[in-house]
């Protein structure tokens, strides 16, 4: 799992502008797996006012990205409701 989610990170970081923060999810799927990647989208000064959003990646079981979207864009420190709520 550990080499899914740096393959899921990776491809991210290859394809955002911003910053990728860390893995938040790894996820076996039937067409192979889900990675959510968290990216500072947006530093500010103070941090606590940074801008970062959830981005989910679809791997096939070999790890090759087969799509990807941001599903959520939030304040850092605000919290989530749920996966996909918008703040």
């Amino acid at each position: 799992m550990a080499d899914v989610g740096e393959a899921g990170l990776a491809h991210i970081a290859d394809l955002v502008a911003g910053e990728p923060e860390g893995i938040t999810m790894v996820k076996p799927v039937e067409r192979g797996w889900v990675v959510n990647v968290e990216v500072l989208e947006d530093h500010r000064i103070p941090s606590s006012g940074d801008i970062l959003a959830l981005y989910e990646a679809e791997l096939d079981p070999e790890g090759n990205l087969l799509s990807y979207r941001r599903i959520q864009r939030y304040r850092r420190g605000s919290g989530t409701t749920g996966e996909g709520d918008s703040r």
